[in-house]
């Protein structure tokens, strides 16, 4: 890149078309070119480069780090250095140049998909920590073999960025366990101006003690309002869980919330845990809950429709408990605890393939009566054992549901026959406001005539407009 070498008085760079949509091979050579001409560049405040998928390997990305060292007027910068053949010395030589542009406010830096381990990111975290700075930071380092030592390296750094209000973190399918849970956590109690936060940590190996450490950290974070927190496919129990409820029962501030807990071993007391924690977040409006498979037996909604029952500023709620073992008792609790969320107007819930049967379905719908304002309103209750009793006791809850617009109601493989199918019916037409309909009802007990009737008193709705049924 000789042409730079001659251009000294430039501020702003953007080489995102040099390779924004397809890979080049500049390799360490073009790399390290690139590095010479920017040390030329001193004025620069503004440079944005991509350069995935091009072979870059160590030498390159440190002679990039060398080069950005002399542009100590940067305020913003993007970099790109995905899915190159960068292992450890190359993240050390990035952060080696980073921490002489003190005067950072907003960086991106995209290393995923490449070799990184502990001393690569703990090098990287170095750099970083003289960014005292930085108003916001993205970086991903997803994909790599970063294990406890680099991510609490990573932490660290941050407990210097006191000034960061926004952070979003990749760090999916990597090495890291409680340890390294613990220690980002210990760096983010520092970083006490966060409002908005995101952190992927799925397909790791944390346990329990990882996701307490983290909760620690995030009580002392009491002016975030946005939260994005993905553990999925991680091995946590009920300790970690509830660790991490206590952690956000200070985070008072909360406005949106959403919690990725897919795939871990998380139980009864584990997700009462979480249920009270968020019982504290009275100013949640936005809220996204995922423990779908993993080891919740009858009592857990319970404690979650408790801690849910304080959070009357719910507007828009999406719960997702599928592939558990939840029985009557628990979907009757949350459907207690969702009584008092009278502001909703956006509610998800998805049950499928659990055991609440008849008194669980009624339950649920004698809470969801007093959802007066619910507008959008999506139910998966499918393989629930549900019956004509169920069904019958859901739809007269739905029917006073009067501001109901769109309704997606799933209730195959379950056992409804003719009586349970003709109250669907019934009080479904009540629902005068709905405009958009989806009903599924295939694999269950009642007889052909029965079926025809369910659609004709839908289509009494006088406002539907899309009625989808998959009734056989």
């Amino acid at each position: 890149m000789l042409f730079l070498q001659h251009i000294i008085f430039l501020k702003k760079i953007n080489f995102e078309k040099l390779n924004k949509n397809c890979s080049n091979e500049i390799g360490d050579e073009g790399a390290s070119g690139l590095g010479s001409g920017l040390a030329n560049c001193i004025n620069l405040s503004n440079l944005k480069l991509y350069l995935h998928s091009n072979e870059i390997g160590d030498k390159g990305a440190s002679d990039l780090g060398s080069g950005l060292a002399n542009c100590i007027n940067l305020q913003n910068l993007t970099l790109n250095l995905e899915d190159n053949y960068i292992f450890d010395e190359g993240p050390s030589g990035l952060g080696s140049g980073l921490a002489n542009c003190i005067n950072l406010s907003n960086l991106t830096l995209e290393l995923n998909s490449n070799k990184i381990g502990d001393e690569g990111a703990s090098g990287l975290g170095s750099g970083l920590a003289n960014c005292i700075n930085l108003l916001n930071l993205t970086l991903d380092l997803g994909e790599n073999e970063i294990g406890d030592e680099g991510a609490s390296g990573l932490g660290s750094a941050l407990a210097n960025c006191i000034n960061l209000s926004n952070l979003t973190l990749y760090l999916y399918s990597n090495k890291i366990r409680d340890e390294g849970t613990s220690g980002l956590g210990f760096g983010l109690a520092n970083c006490i101006n966060l409002s908005n936060l995101t952190l992927h940590l799925n397909s790791n190996k944390i346990r329990d003690e990882g996701p307490s450490g983290l909760g620690s950290g995030l009580a002392n974070c009491i002016n975030l309002s946005n939260l994005k927190l993905y553990l999925r496919q991680n091995q946590i129990g009920d300790k970690g869980a509830s660790g991490l409820g206590s952690g956000l029962a200070n985070c008072i501030n909360l406005q949106n919330l959403i919690l990725d807990l897919w795939e871990n071993q998380i139980g009864v007391i584990g997700a009462s845990g979480l249920g009270f924690g968020l019982a504290n977040c009275i100013n949640l409006s936005n809220l996204t809950l995922d423990l779908s498979s993993n080891k919740i037996r009858d009592e857990c909604p319970s404690g979650l429709g408790s801690g849910l029952a304080n959070c009357i500023n719910l507007s828009n709620l999406t719960l997702d408990l599928s592939y558990n073992q939840i029985g009557a008792m628990g979907a009757s609790g949350l459907g207690f605890g969702l009584a008092n969320c009278i502001n909703l107007s956006n509610l998800k819930i998805f049950f499928s393939c659990n055991q609440i049967g008849d008194e669980g379905a009624s339950g649920l719908g004698s809470g969801l009566a007093n959802c007066i304002n619910l507008s959008n309103l999506q139910l998966r209750l499918n393989c629930n054992q549900i019956g004509d009793k169920g069904a019958s006791g859901l739809s007269s809850g739905l029917a006073n549901c009067i501001n109901l617009s769109n309704l997606t109601l799933n209730l195959r493989s379950n056992k409804i026959g003719d009586e349970g199918a003709s109250s669907l019916g019934s009080d479904l037409a009540n629902c005068i406001n709905l405009s958009n309909l989806t009903l599924v009802l295939s694999n269950n007990q009642m007889n052909e005539s029965k079926k025809f009737e369910v659609i004709s008193k839908c289509f009494k709705s006088k406002r539907l407009v899309v009625f989808i049924k998959e009734i056989w």
